[in-house]
C-alpha cells in the first residue's frame, strides 16, 4: 500500500513539475536567448502579449522576444554554465556548485571558484 501511494505522489509531483516548467506567465523565472546570440541568460517574465514575452534579466537588462526564444529555467547544482569571472568581462566555463535564488557558486573548469550572482552567468 505504501509503495503505491508513494508512486501516486511521485507521479503527481512530476506532473505538476512538468506543467510548471512549461508555464510562460508573468513572474516565471526563465532562460532567454538574449539578442538571439545563442546564449541563455536567466530572467523573470515581466509581460506576456500573445507570442511576445518581455524578460527582465537578472543582470537588469530587459528584452521582448518570441516564445521560441525562451526556455524553462533549469539550472541546478552540476549544470554547466559560463560566468563573467569577477565581473571583469571574461567568460569562463564551469559548473554550478551552489544555488540559492540569484546567489550562485561556480566551480570553474580551471579550478577557480567564485560566489557570484546568476546575472553574471549564461548557458549555451
Amino acid at each position: 500500500m505504501f509503495r503505491f501511494a508513494a508512486g501516486i505522489i511521485t507521479a503527481a509531483m512530476l506532473s505538476v513539475g512538468a506543467g510548471a516548467a512549461s508555464a510562460q506567465t508573468t513572474g516565471d523565472w526563465v532562460l532567454g536567448n538574449y539578442k538571439g546570440a545563442g546564449y541563455w541568460f536567466p530572467g523573470v517574465i515581466d509581460k506576456v502579449s500573445g507570442e511576445k514575452i518581455t524578460i527582465r534579466y537578472d543582470d537588469g537588462d530587459r528584452e521582448t522576444v518570441s516564445r521560441g526564444d525562451i526556455r524553462p529555467y533549469d539550472w541546478m547544482i552540476g549544470s554547466k554554465v559560463e560566468c563573467n569571472f569577477k565581473n571583469a568581462g571574461e567568460w569562463y566555463p564551469g559548473r554550478i556548485a551552489s544555488l540559492a535564488g540569484e546567489k550562485i557558486g561556480i566551480a570553474y573548469d580551471d579550478g577557480d571558484k567564485e560566489n557570484t550572482r546568476t546575472g553574471r552567468c549564461r548557458a549555451k
